[in-house]
């Protein structure tokens, strides 16, 4: 088995290391990821320069590019044409919930590897410090093989986040809907030292929608939350809406 990695936060990563270490006990890790951080890219794709990559020393390849650059990267030039059996993005620092799953390149990588055909899933911790890595490495495997004995669909990925705790700690597994984050206070001001004005985004705000059921909630009471994503946005159900006022339009 073939496990292609990548992630948003960089090739020397913590995550990445600590992912890669694990997986290797079920399968052929190859490793494919952004060479510095690249969190906040989404599904962006580099078209304005050409993408450069090479091998570190770890084994690992850094590409000077996002995410979903690396996923391409990985299977047309390191992989020569070869498409791995799954697609493992993580683990990243710092939760992936609610309307994160629009912004992150952690996603995206996995988004990116569905697109190829094959089964994805994208891992979070949902902290900072990473004190327990190997939790959310060790869930990881878990839900690799999993996924592989149990495809979703050519739609559908998977987006993880696990407690930073023990694995002893946590209270089991839950299938969740994405909540939503408040909007206010997402723009930090200041200056610089010619007291210019500057401005930086702020970290993520606090759930708004974070009740039962949602990934929020999950994570607040030591679950780990999974939630299936499917990467065809379309809104089925305005079809009959948009089609009425559609239809009294006029060229």
């Amino acid at each position: 088995m073939k496990i292609l990695i990548s992630n948003d936060d960089g090739v020397s990563a913590r995550g990445l290391n600590v992912l890669a270490e694990v997986l290797s006990e079920i399968g052929e890790v190859i490793v494919v990821a952004p060479d510095r951080n690249r969190s906040g890219a989404s599904s962006s794709l580099t078209l304005d320069n050409p993408l450069r990559i090479h091998k570190t020393s770890s084994g690992y390849y850094a590409v000077a590019g996002t995410p979903a650059d690396c996923i391409l990267m990985a299977h047309h030039i390191v992989m020569d044409g070869e498409l791995p059996d799954v697609v493992v993005s993580g683990i990243n620092m710092g939760a992936n919930l609610g309307d994160d799953v629009l912004y992150s390149g952690t996603v995206a990588a996995a988004i990116e590897g569905r697109f190829l055909g094959v089964p994805a899933l994208a891992m979070s911790m949902a902290s900072r410090e990473f004190n327990h890595l190997e939790s959310a490495a060790i869930i990881a495997k878990q839900l690799t093989l999993q996924l592989l004995n149990e495809d979703l669909g050519s739609n559908r990925i998977l987006n993880v986040n696990v407690p930073d705790c023990p694995l002893s700690d946590i209270n089991g597994f839950q299938v969740t809907r994405q909540g939503h984050r408040h909007r206010d206070n997402v723009i930090v001001t200041g200056t610089d030292a010619r007291k210019n004005p500057i401005y930086w985004l702020s970290p993520p705000s606090a759930g708004r929608d974070e009740g039962q059921g949602t990934d929020f909630h999950a994570i607040e009471h030591g679950y780990v939350s999974v939630t299936p994503l499917q990467v065809d946005l379309t809104a089925y159900k305005a079809f009959d809406q948009v089609s009425k006022w559609v239809s009294e339009l006029t060229l």
